[in-house]
Formats: C-alpha cells, structure tokens, sequence
C-alpha cells in the first residue's frame, strides 16, 4: 500500500493535467475535500510543475505520510540522490511557521526509514509569498541538510543548486518500498490511540520490538480464555523501562474498547503527572483537529469531557468503588505502574485522613482486587510492572499483590512474565515459594525487553542498571554499545545548557531534570522544591518561560516517570554520591547532609536516579556540579567521586 497520495516520475508529474493530479489526491483523501485544501493543493501542483519544468530524472510523491508523528509531508521529490522534503505554505508572506515542522519530517525519515538512514535528506519550506532567501548548503552531522526557506520563485533555484553536486543516486522504487520502522513517544501514541487508529500502524515491527504485538496477543488470549471458562484472571507484565508498557496498556485499553464493548475495558494509572499530560495532549489535539475542520466553537471544556474517560486516575476509580459494593462495570481493568500501588500502612493512613474511612485497613492491591472480584462470572487484571521503579514512600512493589492474591483470592489465575522473579522486581523479597504455591503460569510473552523509547540506544537500560548497582566495568561494556546515542558529562551548567540546545532539531524537546532530594543544587540556580506544572512543562512551546524548552525550570523524578524527552539534562546532587567504592544515600534536613540508612529509602533513591536516566529518546548530558570549599553542604569531595565514577563507567567529559 502506497504511503503517498499520488506517486509519479518527474517527466509523468509534468506532463498529467493538474486536474488529473487533483483527482487522483482526493480519491486517497479519507475526508471531504474543503475548498481551502483543494486550492492549497492547486497552488502547490503548479508552482512544482514550474519548478521542475527543466529537471531531469527523479520521482515525486505527493501527501507522502510520516506514520509516527500522524501527519503528511507535502512533497516528497526523489531525484540526483537526494530526499528532497518539501513543506508548502501557500500565501505564506514569512518563515516563521514551518521551519520545524519540514525538519521534523526530514529527521522522522533519516531516524525511522530504513533507506533514508545513510542518504542526504533536505528539507525545504517553501512560503510562496515570502521574500528570496539566500541558498546555502549546511548540513548536520547525520546527513540532514539544514532547512532551505524558498518562495513560489526561487524553489527552483534551491533545488537545482544540488543537482551539480555528486552524490551516489539510488532506486526510487527500493526507497518507496522500504521499510519504516517508527518510535513514537507515549504522547504520539496516545494521540493515534485516541483518534481510534491501531497503535502498529506508527510502531517498530521489526525483530528487536515484536515482542509488543506478542504481549498484546498474549493478554487478548488470556481475556478469551477468562470469559470462556467463566474465571478470574491477573496478568503481570514486565519490563525494561522504556520497553513500552505504557503504550501496550493504552493500546490493549483501546483495542478492547473499540471490539468489545461488553467488557467495559479501562486504563488506570496512579501517576498523576502522566494522566495530566496525556489528557492535555489529546484535548489540545482534539481542539486543533475540530478547528481545522470548521469547528471554530470547539473549545477545551468540550473535549476534556471525552479524554477523561479514555485515561483514567486509579484513586478515582478507587474511590468511586469505595462508595458501593456492586461490582464495577469494568471487566478488564489495565492498571499501570502497579508496583508503585501503595501498602497496607500507607493506604490506611490516607483513607483515615483524607477520606474519613478509620476502619479502612487494606493495601491498595488487596482493595482493587477486591472491587474487581465483585464480579460473580470472570473479570481480567493486567498489571503493568517497572523494574526498579518505586521512588516513593509506601509503594508496596510488586510482593504486596503477590500477598494479597495469596490470602484473599486464591481462586484467582495468575499469569506472569518469566522475568518476574528478578532482583529489578522484588524488592529484596522472594516470590519464588509463592508463585509456585499459586500455581502461577509463566509465559515468556508478557516480558518486555527491548527499551523502544531510546531508539538510539536499545542497551540503555543495561548500562543505567550497571551505573546504579556500581558496577563502573559493566557499565563501560554496555556504553561501548551505545552507539549513536550521545552520553557525555560536564562540570558546567552553563555548557549543559549549550549542549543541549546545539543537540535538538525541529521540534525536539529537551530539558533539565533532577530528583526531588537534590537541594542543594538550589545554589546553581536549580530548585526542585519550586513545582511545575506538568503539562505546561512537557507541552507548552519553545517561547514559553514554564516550558521545558526554556532550561530554567526542572522536572523531578515524580514529574517525568513514565513520560520522556528527546534531550535530557540530568543534574547529579550529593544525595546519591559515590565514596569509597560504593554508593553513600543522603538526605538533606534544615542546614545539613544526614546519612540515609533505611532500606527501603535507599531504594527510592536509587530507583530515582534509574528514572532520570532513563527518559532521554536520543541523548543526554550529565551534571555533576564542583562544588564549594567555602560551603559545607556543597564540598567538592561530595560531587568528584561520583563525578570520577561515571568517567570510569566510560561517559566521555565534554570538556576533553
């Protein structure tokens, strides 16, 4: 099937009737054709013809689709061995919308489409009304041109300015039948969800990411067989961070809903950031989407309406069950981030305050699983699970669900991941006795264990892990397979801040994070104790002082767990530093560093560190600050073992 709308050689576009071209877009457009698209269409037929008219040799694809951003590239011109990327803006009279846009498109080709990886990609916006622009060649370092800008005159020019230059040519027909292997964020997915598109239409389906299609197999084979047989049924699955877990419940959640209406399928997520900035993304998607279709009135309010019921906060879906003891309407209840569902103590305390239940004495695992077994017939649980991802006080990990499966609800099916039993999982507690007492099945398939969010770098998990446990030599193994993922360390804020800058292209997000006990980076200019606001922070543009984009504010580890950047700046504070050969854990109180000495604390802030590093789809620069004689709670013995660690753990420093 054809990604473009129209597909011709350069002499066949020239001669066909521009009527004919016309035509044979609309056929391929999935909606009704508006009469400002049809003359936006029009415009750009003839000012190509014109441009082309002594060009020789090539092939041109016209609405050519970007799957993983769920838009269209205007042209696609194939021709002298170049990707020529064209974005138009008809009676556009300036530059200024656009230029990330077509640079986005030229960097989703070079990064996901197999037979653009090693080619020259040049984008082009061409504002047919903008004044000339001089032509110059520059280009990045992966072979992407830096963006041309060209009137309805002078497009011409920029193109035939390469047709002089050589460069080895390549068969139109093996790029337009190439493969296409996207990533797409969490925010991109969610969108392509949302609009009721299959998620594999924008995923990797390659070898190294097949495991997600598996796994949704897995668990549709799993509700099959827990409504045939008429039984209760939990699903563990696990996975590396970034592995897509998130996208496989959204995707699970969807699929469900859209084919089985009957079971009432939900997606429920306790981490509140997250819900926050998938339901903004998508009301402001829908508002823009409604907008470009007339619908001038649509506002916010109408769409929140309908995003909230596609994303769901787990402590309303607790609450709203606390009030009744009927059984919920849902049958397949996702929930996600389960390890960080809270324990009996943590559970109890705040239903007594907050909610004024004082006999409330359950752990949240036991309480759901509870509200789910109000069902007399069958119901399925899928629970997604991080490793080592627990980062805050009274998050049971994984054994509380494991408890509570085994003394209230024996009658239950357990279905689990073969990784399930790791170090990453168990929090120190052994689940072997009881996965065999609940004669607990494991299937392979409910592993996910390939990081797909940086796609740059699928071992980043590997080393992270290695960084955390200590381990500087297999961590330098693990970096030295890295590959096109840049990774490197600065004592300087001021150069993280350049570095990160000089890094992202288009619309590329990057921003500074940090962990919620780093205090003392305050006196660089960095405060974790001032909030952000989620959504502005991940969602908001460049030229807005509360984006991430700006650099001022950070993100802490409960802000950006389960989302991610492109570019991340991660700032490395005394709380985790290494001394002596191993990890020190401290907290900062009133005037001073104190010792942490609790497990169970120690963990968090591991697992905290895990999280920053983490969340970066193309690279990151690493902040460890020198420090200051003159101030005891920033000496510069707090920060230049870890600081000599991570250089031995093989991270180049950008100084040398």
């Amino acid at each position: 099937m054809s990604r473009s709308y129209y597909e011709a050689t350069v002499e066949q576009f020239r001669q066909t009737d521009e009527t004919e071209i016309l035509g044979h877009m609309a056929v391929h457009h999935q909606h009704a054709l508006e009469t400002q698209q049809r003359n936006a269409w029009i415009g750009q037929i003839r000012n190509l013809k014109a441009a082309l008219s002594n060009w020789q040799g090539g092939t041109i694809l016209l609405e050519y689709s970007i799957p993983r951003m769920g838009k269209r590239c205007d042209v696609i011109l194939l021709s002298h061995g170049y990707i020529f990327v064209i974005e138009y803006k008809v009676g556009a009279e300036d530059y200024s919308a656009g230029i990330d846009q077509v640079l986005d498109y030229a960097l989703d080709l070079k990064n996901f489409h197999a037979e653009s990886h090693d080619r020259p990609v040049v984008p082009i916006l061409v504002a047919t009304n903008a004044p000339g622009k001089a032509i110059s060649h520059q280009w990045y370092a992966d072979g992407v041109a830096y963006p041309l800008l060209a009137n309805e005159q002078t497009l011409a020019a920029a193109l035939q300015s390469f047709a002089q230059l050589n460069t080895q040519p390549f068969a139109a027909k093996s790029w337009c039948e190439s493969v296409y292997r996207p990533t797409p964020t969490i925010l991109e997915a969610a969108k392509v969800l949302y609009e009721g598109h299959q998620v594999e239409a924008i995923s990797r389906s390659d070898a190294d990411a097949k495991n997600l299609t598996l796994t949704t197999g897995a668990i549709a084979e799993a509700i099959s067989t827990a409504k045939t047989e008429q039984r209760k049924t939990i699903c563990f699955i696990t996975g590396v961070p970034g592995s897509g877990k998130t996208l496989a419940g959204l995707n699970l959640a969807t699929s469900r809903k859209r084919n089985h209406e009957d079971e009432h399928a939900v997606f429920l997520s306790g981490n509140g950031p997250l819900v926050d900035v998938l339901r903004e993304a998508l009301v402001r998607d829908e508002v823009d989407r409604q907008k470009s279709k007339g619908q001038k009135k649509y506002t916010k309010k109408n769409a929140r309406a309908a995003v909230t019921s596609f994303i769901q906060n787990i402590h309303h879906f607790r609450d709203d069950n606390l009030a009744t003891a009927t059984p919920p309407d849902e049958k397949v209840v996702i929930f996600d981030e389960a390890q960080r569902a809270w324990n009996r103590e943590q559970a109890s305390r705040f239903m007594r305050e907050k909610r004024g239940q004082s006999s409330f004495d359950q752990s949240e695992p036991e309480f759901l699983l509870s509200v789910m077994d109000r069902h007399s017939d069958w119901c399925v649980v899928v629970c997604l699970i991080g490793g080592g991802q627990e980062i805050n006080t009274g998050e049971a990990g994984l054994a509380e669900w494991f408890h509570a499966l085994e003394r209230k609800f024996p009658h239950w099916r357990v279905l689990c991941s073969n990784r399930i039993d790791g170090p990453e999982y168990m929090m120190g507690t052994d689940l072997k006795p009881l996965l065999h007492k609940m004669g607990a099945k494991v299937i392979p398939d409910l592993h996910l264990g390939v990081c797909i969010r940086s796609y740059r770098a699928e071992n980043l998990a590997s080393f992270v892990a290695a960084v955390i446990a200590g381990n500087a030599e297999v961590a330098k193994q693990n970096i030295q397979r890295l590959g096109r993922y840049p990774l490197v360390l600065t004592r300087d804020l001021g150069q993280a801040r350049a570095w990160l800058r000089n890094h992202a292209r288009g619309s590329e997000r990057y921003g500074l994070v940090a962990t919620s006990g780093a205090l003392r980076l305050k006196a660089e200019g960095i405060h974790v104790g001032s909030k952000i606001q989620p959504a502005e922070w991940f969602l908001n543009s460049k030229d807005d002082v509360r984006s991430a984009y700006q650099l001022e504010d950070v993100a802490t580890e409960f802000d950006i767990q389960g989302l991610e950047l492109d570019w991340v700046g991660v700032c490395w504070d005394g709380d985790f530093r290494y001394r002596d050969g191993s990890w020190a854990f401290h907290t900062f109180h009133g005037s001073r560093w104190i010792n942490c000495n609790d497990r169970l604390n120690r963990l968090y802030m591991a697992n905290a560190y895990r999280v920053l590093l983490t969340r970066a789809r193309q690279g990151q620069v690493i902040f460890i600050p020198r420090g200051s004689a003159q101030d005891g709670t920033r000496l510069p013995s707090m920060y230049d073992g870890t600081f000599e660690f991570l250089k031995a753990c093989g991270i180049p420093v950008l100084e040398e």
